[in-house]
């Protein structure tokens, strides 16, 4: 293991200005790499610059979802480093994400600072998730529970809409394509006075494709999104409101448990729905030095399963409302700079099962938490950060938690800049461990069972080049998790907490370059080796994982073209009929695209993904789709 962590490291290094592996931030314009705030890394305010933050970051900004054509918010995050995708079946199957080979489940996911993970399952499901006009995405990756509590053992996703104020007037896309599909977005938004507001939607419609081998069955979807952004200005306060509605409504493949188990052509379909909500008020004095902000927020989430007659055969309602306040005093001047912040987090989750077969205890539950925050960061220049935070969580139904991170960034004159972080992350079991019951697979829930804990810490070296128009990073993440949980035979089938530790280490390089005439090339790479407490490597996280991507755009911003190379290495998954773990061959996907705009403000585009018409496999028993072509039109006015 240890020979093989080196040669990944001495071919990223060696080989990586060769072949262009992408920096994690990226830039607003496609033609400039430079620092950006990423938000999520503080829970105070202003957030802290990649140029001091010591945690590995990636800001996936506005242009590059638009550059690549990005309907699925899913597919771009294939891109970054350090992220397994996969996905269950075609667009509408579920589809997790795994950080630096932690469960799907260890990632806390907000949407506009809402946590959005569904309350009863403990995950969200980035199937639900479609991509608006003039978004971004924050991803920080290692132990962040001592900002965030519970969940964020891998990482942290962050899915930010643009204001009013950031991003005013129409924007509208409308595409089609292969499979019968049809997919577009609205947004309309703008400044009335002291009065900022942003409104909009999306929809994603697939009439789908055969996914079951040997079958006929076409298995499609349909995704719908509305959602509103107000702001309002009253001196030094300034008010919030965030609503937004997800409905999504996707067919399901049954699975043959006896012999193949491949997918079947039979298995009806699920809903899902989910409304998010948030208000808030922020006052900051008037030189800035001292900024508080106080909102609540409520996730209300709906899921069920229908068979083929449309009898519903399983169901769950899970809800959450969370109160935070947080503030943050500054000092120091312009140059060096304390941040000093202070946090309460009140958060109550409550659970319902639906299903016919469930009984005794299990269908109302309830969770409450209290957690204490206190963050600590001082920042010279551009040059030197170092930061803290501590945690403590209060929870009726765990023994209390505490966590930590530490991290701290150093740059040099000749543009090399040093970087590491540690932390600790904690998981809570999810109802369905703790309470829940399934007669036709003999699970028992057990209410016994401890949270999950991880351990981890980073460091790398990231080198700048060409004036800040490119730049390289390589950076090393070692994490250990205890009391992992698993389901077992004892004698009945249950959740239990293992024993031992499941290691987890890797490498991570990325690396942007804005090149002349207007081309611009962003990549990854991740090398990881993830084992279980039995020394086995885990399910479903390729050992490597790289993204390419070039982009260009005529000097007039008329002409844009884009080509993403995505290369997924070997993985193993579990065959649930046999319970044998199986390989899953390597494959390298190639899209292509371009738009062309016909008159100021409207263009057309279209693009071509799986170029090469792969036949590929992201889990156990389940077709993907082939060679599939797209086009449409986008305007902003």
């Amino acid at each position: 293991m240890k020979t093989s962590m080196y040669r990944a490291l001495m071919s990223s290094i060696f080989l990586l200005p060769a072949s262009g592996f992408a920096q994690a931030a990226l830039a607003d314009e496609p033609s400039k790499v430079t620092d950006t705030i990423i938000v999520t890394a503080s829970r105070g305010a202003g957030g802290i610059s990649t140029a001091t933050l010591g945690s590995s970051a990636t800001v996936i900004q506005s242009v590059d979802l638009e550059n690549r054509q990005t309907v699925i918010l899913s597919d771009v995050l294939r891109d970054v480093p350090g992220i397994s995708v996969n996905r269950t079946g075609p667009v509408g199957g579920k589809t997790q994400i795994r950080i630096r080979g932690a469960e799907a489940n260890h990632t806390l996911v907000l949407i506009d600072g809402i946590e959005a993970a569904d309350p009863y399952a403990g995950e969200f499901d980035f199937a639900t998730l479609t991509s608006d006009p003039g978004a971004r995405v924050e991803i920080l990756r290692g132990e962040q529970s001592a900002l965030y509590g519970s969940d964020a053992i891998g990482g942290v996703v962050n899915y930010i809409t643009a204001s009013g104020r950031e991003m005013p007037g129409f924007a509208a896309r409308l595409e089609g394509g292969s499979f019968d599909t049809v997919s577009g977005a609205v947004r309309g938004a703008g400044v009335v006075g002291d009065l900022d507001y942003a409104i909009g939607g999306s929809y994603s419609g697939i009439g789908g494709y055969v996914v079951a081998p040997g079958g006929s069955r076409e298995i499609g979807s349909k995704i719908g999104t509305v959602h509103g952004k107000l702001g309002y200005q009253i001196g030094q306060l300034t008010l919030r409101a965030i609503a937004r509605y997800n409905y999504t409504d996707a067919d399901l493949n049954d699975q043959d448990y006896f012999a193949t188990g491949n997918a079947i052509d039979s298995g009806g379909r699920y809903t899902n729905s989910a409304f998010y909500a948030l208000i808030g008020a922020n006052y900051s004095t008037q030189d800035g030095r001292w900024t508080t902000d106080l909102s609540a927020q409520l996730n209300n989430s709906r899921r069920r399963a229908y068979d083929d007659n449309g009898v519903e055969n399983f169901g769950d309602t899970g809800r959450r409302r969370k109160v935070s306040l947080a503030s943050t005093l500054k000092l120091g001047d312009d140059t060096v700079v304390h941040a000093i912040t202070g946090a309460v987090d009140y958060e109550r989750e409550e659970f319902q099962g639906t299903s016919l077969f469930l009984s005794g205890p299990n269908p109302f539950q309830d969770t409450d938490n209290w957690g204490i925050v206190g963050q600590y960061q001082l920042t010279v220049g551009d040059r030197i950060g170092v930061g803290g935070s501590v945690r403590k969580d209060f929870n009726n139904r765990f023994r209390d938690s505490a966590t930590w991170h530490a991290q701290a960034s150093y740059r040099f004159d000749f543009g090399t800049r040093l970087h590491a972080a540690g932390g600790t992350g904690v998981k809570a079991p999810d109802f369905f461990d703790l309470f829940g019951y399934s007669p036709t697979s003999g699970f028992v829930g057990n209410p016994d069972l401890k949270p999950e804990k991880s351990t981890g810490w980073e460091v790398g070296a990231e080198q700048s080049f060409l004036d800040g128009n490119g730049r390289i990073d390589v950076t090393y993440f070692n994490a250990k998790l205890r009391n992992k949980l698993a389901s077992r035979f004892i004698p009945f089938y249950t959740a239990i907490n293992l024993p031992g530790s499941s290691p987890h280490e890797g490498i991570e390089v990325s690396a942007n370059f804005a090149l002349p005439a207007g081309f611009r090339f962003d990549g990854s790479y991740t090398y990881l080796d993830a084992k279980d407490e039995g020394d086995s490597r885990l399910t479903r996280r390729p050992k490597n994982i790289g993204s390419a991507n070039l982009a260009w755009h005529s000097q007039d911003d008329r002409f844009g073209a884009n080509v993403t190379v995505r290369y997924n290495g070997k993985a193993l998954d579990t065959n649930f009929a046999t319970f044998n773990v199986e390989t899953l061959k390597a494959y390298t996907l190639v899209n292509l695209g371009a738009d062309l705009q016909i008159v100021p403000g409207i263009s057309l585009f279209g693009r071509v993904e799986n170029l090469f018409d792969k036949d590929y496999r992201e889990n156990i028993g389940f077709l993907t789709a082939g060679r599939a072509a797209y086009g449409g039109f986008k305007a902003r006015f």
